[in-house]
């Protein structure tokens, strides 16, 4: 599998300054930094709330001995500064990623450590606390493990009950019903569904959706025994268009945050999201709106012989850079991220599934979060983000790209050509 080369960016460097000369924060205590994909200091989301408070503990209990700074930036040019960071040589000690090629870009390099190690010492305690080894799988390759997950999220579709009521709308089933359901809406006068094409993997997300129940199996792609101008990929461009008459009229430049806050200020009725949106919701919503917010899964294609009860999953997870100074600090650090308070502030506060063996009272979570547990626990299998899933990080922006491309009214035949191209150019040759 060929990877792109991390390229030297030169936006970061106001970044990489936050980095140099890094030494310690006094004599004697061992500096170390964490990278994320949000202003840990202004942020509404919960779930970021939660990593600064496990920073923040960090902090205190090892005042004198570790101390970690954090370095901030935004979903969108995350993966850029920190490819320059890379670059720089000035990698994060520790730094959150997706897993997937987004991993694969660190891993195949040498960038991030093996972690068995440190998951193994003592026995295994550390490794033992998960609830199963397979919540490794997304950061686990042939010789080891690569990233610790820190939650589970279950991509669903949040739907405002009292709009739906209002309307006479019913939860639909299959697309032809979730069709039916926004023309009620929309006669009613509300926008049905609120999405972001700005941030091109949230529609990417319906899309790959779509293509899963059209019936397209990845690795029919992958071995080339089909490619992306398969039928069922074509349908799932023709269904993208044809929702996006209910899209809010400014989905095309929306971010993801501005088609979030139009969910929960009470702006549209439909919300297609991971479940990390819990966070974002019960962060910024007025009193009480959380109790209007139900979810259900994406609904199934008629006529499709695809399983309808398949998922997209995935896990934020923190890899270990493999040229820092101080591993034992780092892994200290990481270990908070995923010990019993952080685990209970993930479902209790978060609404986000922890991935530890830890007990958490089900009254005080996020009633989404019993919601989305229950179209998980349904679900007959899990699948990735296809942005995240395909060959490497390229061919997963190309493939968001295209659908962007469609969303803006380009024939689904003539915008799956750049991917079609990349993949007979890098991947089937």
């Amino acid at each position: 599998m060929k990877k792109r080369l991390l390229a030297t960016v030169l936006s970061a460097v106001m970044a990489i300054s936050m980095l140099s000369g890094c030494g310690g924060k006094s004599s004697g205590v061992e500096e170390i930094t964490f990278m994320v994909w949000d202003d840990l200091n202004a942020t509404e989301d919960l779930i970021s709330k939660g990593y600064k408070d496990s920073i923040d503990r960090f902090n205190k209990d090892f005042e004198g001995k570790y101390h970690c700074t954090v370095v901030s930036t935004n979903l969108e040019e995350y993966y850029t500064k920190l490819n320059a960071l890379v670059a720089a040589k000035e990698t994060p000690d520790v730094f959150i990623v997706s897993p997937g090629p987004n991993l694969d870009d660190y891993v195949k390099p040498g960038v991030a450590a093996k972690l068995d190690q440190y998951l193994d010492a003592d026995g295994g305690a550390w490794k033992k606390s998960f609830t199963s080894d397979a919540v490794f799988a997304g950061g686990t390759y042939d010789d080891g493990i690569y990233a610790i997950p820190l939650n589970i999220a279950a991509a669903c579709v949040f739907y405002n009950t009292e709009m739906f009521a209002d309307a006479g709308a019913e939860v639909p089933k299959t697309y032809d019903e979730l069709l039916t359901a926004c023309e009620k809406l929309k006669a009613k006068g509300y926008t049905p569904i609120t999405i972001s094409a700005g941030t091109a993997w949230c529609l990417s997300m319906v899309a790959g959706y779509l293509c899963d129940r059209n019936g397209l199996n990845l690795d029919d792609i992958k071995n080339h025994n089909t490619d992306w101008m398969d039928a069922k990929v074509i349908n799932a461009g023709k269904q993208i268009q044809e929702l996006s008459q209910y899209f809010q009229p400014t989905a095309a430049g929306d971010d993801n945050d501005i088609a979030t806050a139009a969910f929960y200020n009470g702006q549209a009725a439909i919300l297609i999201q991971g479940s990390w949106a819990i966070g974002q919701i019960n962060g910024s919503c007025a009193e009480g709106f959380a109790d209007k917010v139900g979810v259900f899964a994406f609904p199934a294609v008629s006529g499709s012989s695809a399983d309808p009860n398949r998922v997209i999953a995935k896990s934020d997870s923190l890899a270990m850079s493999s040229t820092t100074k101080h591993p034992e600090a780092a892994i200290q650090l990481m270990k908070y991220f995923v010990d019993d308070t952080a685990s209970k502030y993930t479902a209790e506060v978060g609404g986000k599934i922890p991935v530890t063996n830890v007990q958490y009272d089900e009254k005080v979570a996020p009633p989404e979060l019993k919601y989305v547990m229950d179209v998980f626990k349904s679900a007959n299998a899990t699948f990735g983000f296809y942005n995240e899933s395909l060959a490497d990080t390229e061919a997963g922006s190309t493939f968001d790209n295209c659908f962007v491309e469609i969303f803006k009214g380009t024939a689904p035949e003539e915008a799956l050509k750049p991917i079609q191209q990349y993949y007979e150019d890098n991947v089937w040759k």
